[in-house]
């Protein structure tokens, strides 16, 4: 479904991911840990175009994506590549109904009715049918992320990929979102997941890649990256992330 090779960014001076190699089966869920500034967000963005990689190659679906910035192959992107983010980013003067509409009518063509008919029913299945009226300032965090997924789902998608959509939330608030996600996980959606919740990860995954400093430094099963890790520099995380 989704090949990243050598895949390397930078910002000025700063070498943020240094040569990435990656892939995502289809319908295989990718959990991707490690410390904060170790390119995880980054990676996520290149992969969505955000911010198209310097070098190396990104294919989805068989399709090179990197150096086609035209604006066939962003909408390709576009439309394949849902992408949902730590902050919700809705938008405050249009209820949750409008959101998860307003992108299906932009770019997809949908006729009102059609997008209003798919956002009922996205809401519906992220447990949010009777809060389609509310604006965001009525909606607790938890709720406004299930907004932010029904909306990257409104494009039929065929790859999630999910920033720490947690990691703003209180801490009771993090389980309904997780819920949504082991639910599109069991009904066989691609997905890859940067998160620094390692249940989640030894649960939901299929494959677990650890990055520190611009690399995947390892990567596999999470019964051996989690369980048994090969290397010292994922043992020290793990470590850290599960005392904490």
């Amino acid at each position: 479904m989704l090949e990243l090779q050598g895949v390397h960014k930078r910002f000025g001076d700063l070498h943020v991911l240094r040569g990435v190699d990656m892939k995502v089966e289809r319908g295989s869920v990718v959990c991707v840990i490690g410390p904060s500034g170790s390119g995880k967000s980054t990676l996520l963005r290149c992969v969505n175009l955000l911010e198209p990689p310097d070098e190396g190659r990104i294919l989805l679906e068989g399709r090179e994506i990197t150096g086609d910035g035209s604006r066939d192959g962003l909408d390709f992107v576009r439309r394949k590549v849902g992408l949902v983010f730590q902050q919700f980013n809705l938008f405050p003067h249009k209820t949750a109904l409008e959101n998860v509409c307003l992108a299906q009518e932009k770019v997809l063509g949908r006729s009102k009715r059609e997008a209003r008919e798919q956002g009922a029913a996205l809401l519906e299945r992220v447990g949010l049918a009777d809060k389609v009226d509310e604006y965001p300032e009525r909606l607790s965090g938890g709720q406004q992320q299930r907004v932010a997924i029904a909306r990257a789902l409104a494009m039929d998608p065929h790859v999630m990929l999910f920033d720490e959509v947690t990691s703003a939330l209180d801490p009771e608030l993090i389980k309904e979102v997780l819920d949504v996600m082991r639910e599109l996980a069991d009904e066989g959606m691609t997905m890859v997941v940067v998160t620094h919740e390692i249940g989640f990860a030894r649960d939901v995954g299929d494959r677990v890649a650890f990055m520190d400093e611009g690399v995947v430094l390892e990567e596999g099963p999470p019964a051996e990256v989690l369980g048994n890790p090969r290397e010292e520099r994922t043992k020290r995380f793990l470590g850290l992330v599960l005392e904490h």
